[in-house]
């Protein structure tokens, strides 16, 4: 017996002895239990969807994870912690990135052989998504409505709108770092989207231009920038995805589809970081 198969078989022994392994630690059973394509005949290719989906919402759990322990840094005024988490949040965003590359491998026929099972069910659902923007910014609270059968759920989304959202935290913390942060910037009105407002641009053109002094934050506000940056190419992918393989067709969920994605586009996280950049 060669080195590698004695120490696989020793491992499957100590898995044994002590009642938890892989599977077990995993919960293998459960998660790879939760594929369940409904199409009948079944289509191969309706569990290639299934299998980038759920694996998607697992990512989106990290991110948010991640995003939380960048909050908690910021309220504590570390904002190393803060920048060493970030990174990882780019390595994630790299992940979902990527992923479309999977469903852009689905042919429009093949799609369509199974696009009816998935009812009115779209990806605009998802709560975790939904936090997600929440917590990077993007505050609706009306769409709050579409999760009323999910009553746990629905009130997590609606903590989140009473907290404040990432760029909100990062005007706290310059604030209490003695930066002239405008009060009218850092109310509790923590349920609506930031509005951009022109008073930022001295507090971030003294950052930018004084970047020496105030490293650390310059660095950190330019993370913030390529988060924004990394979010809005994997809305784009998504975007070419849909077209590629639906073409115009409405979503499930009721959207206009390619249209409804291209108007989210348009919005901003952290909009003085990037004005800042005419006014200098």
């Amino acid at each position: 017996m060669n080195i590698s198969s004695r120490e696989e078989r020793q491992a499957g022994q100590a898995a044994a002895a002590v009642g938890s392994g892989y599977s077990d630690y995993l919960r293998l059973d459960l998660l790879l239990a939760a594929q369940q394509p409904l199409s009948s005949p079944q289509q191969h290719d309706e569990l290639v969807f299934i299998v980038q989906h759920q694996v998607a919402e697992l990512w989106l759990k990290l991110f948010i994870h991640e995003l939380d322990a960048v909050l908690a840094a910021l309220r504590a005024d570390d904002l190393g912690r803060a920048m060493t988490v970030m990174q990882r949040v780019k390595v994630i965003q790299a992940q979902l990135y990527e992923q479309w590359s999977v469903l852009e491998t689905l042919s429009p026929v093949d799609y369509l052989q199974f696009r009816q099972v998935l009812g009115s069910g779209s990806g605009f659902q998802s709560g975790q998504y939904r936090e997600l923007v929440f917590i990077l910014g993007e505050r609706n609270p009306a769409l709050l409505e579409m999760f009323t059968d999910q009553p746990a759920l629905q009130q997590r989304l609606r903590d989140r709108l009473q907290q404040p959202s990432l760029y909100q935290e990062l005007l706290l913390h310059l604030a209490r770092q003695g930066h002239a942060v405008p009060p009218a910037c850092i109310d509790d009105d923590w349920g609506s989207s930031h509005r951009p407002d022109e008073q930022l641009w001295p507090v971030f053109r003294r950052i930018y231009v004084e970047r020496q002094q105030f490293g650390s934050v310059y660095a950190f506000c330019e993370q913030l920038v390529d988060l924004e940056e990394q979010f809005q190419l994997w809305r784009f992918r998504h975007l070419k995805t849909v077209e590629r393989v639906i073409g115009w067709r409405r979503g499930t969920g009721g959207s206009s589809g390619v249209d409804f994605l291209r108007q989210v586009l348009d919005q901003s996280f952290f909009p003085e970081l990037l004005a800042i950049r005419t006014h200098l």
